[in-house]
């Protein structure tokens, strides 16, 4: 007498073409009007915005969430501004915002509007760098080099606020940037160097 019982290798078997004949079925399902998107959604959503960015008016659209980060990098391209963190708190994404600095990762871009942006990429004169990056190089305030945009705009941030301050403001100005390196002897060094060389 044959068992009718169906053995476990036919059942897969049959199950997994089952599975394939329903994938095809469903694959060819022709898309309903909702379920497409809409061409012009992205389009509808942005915003304009106005800055001047490292000496240069500028004028984008972007979506309103956009952080000021994201602008600088993947629209104008300006990749010196490094995002690590993303949240605000490690420094490395620190530009200049009307002289003074800010976390452009922790801020949306339209906040900047009407406003003036310098980052790292801007500090230069031509070939020529500014005292805070020639103290840097000088006094080897980097290892990796990952967070030192983020350490001289924040050091430049403090000598615009102050061009003679005294070692403690800079101990406070800069604590807000993180050195994963642990080089803060060096980068402490940089922005003092800096500072006695400022007229």
């Amino acid at each position: 007498m044959k068992s009718k019982d169906i053995s476990r290798r036919k059942f897969i078997k049959n199950l997994g073409g089952g599975v394939i004949g329903a994938g095809v079925v469903l694959s060819h399902k022709p898309l309903k009007a909702e379920d497409q998107p809409a061409k012009d959604e992205n389009k509808q959503n942005l915003a304009r915005l106005n800055l001047t960015v490292n000496g240069k008016k500028v004028s984008l659209d972007i979506e309103p969430q956009t952080t000021l980060a994201q602008m600088l990098r993947e629209k104008l391209k300006l990749t010196g501004t490094k995002v690590v963190c993303n949240h605000g708190e490690c420094g490395a994404c620190t530009v200049l915002l009307d002289g003074r600095p800010v976390y452009s990762c922790h801020m949306l871009a339209l906040d900047a509007e009407g406003k003036e942006v310098i980052t790292i990429e801007g500090l230069m004169e031509g070939e020529k760098l500014q005292p805070i990056q020639e103290a840097f190089v000088k006094h080897d305030g980097l290892q990796c080099g990952f967070c030192t945009p983020g350490q001289i705009m924040a050091a430049q941030g403090i000598l615009n606020k102050n061009p003679r301050p005294d070692r403690l403001e800079i101990m406070e100005g800069m604590s807000g940037n993180i050195c994963r390196c642990a080089a803060y002897p060096k980068i402490l060094e940089s922005a003092i160097a800096a500072a006695e060389k400022a007229e």
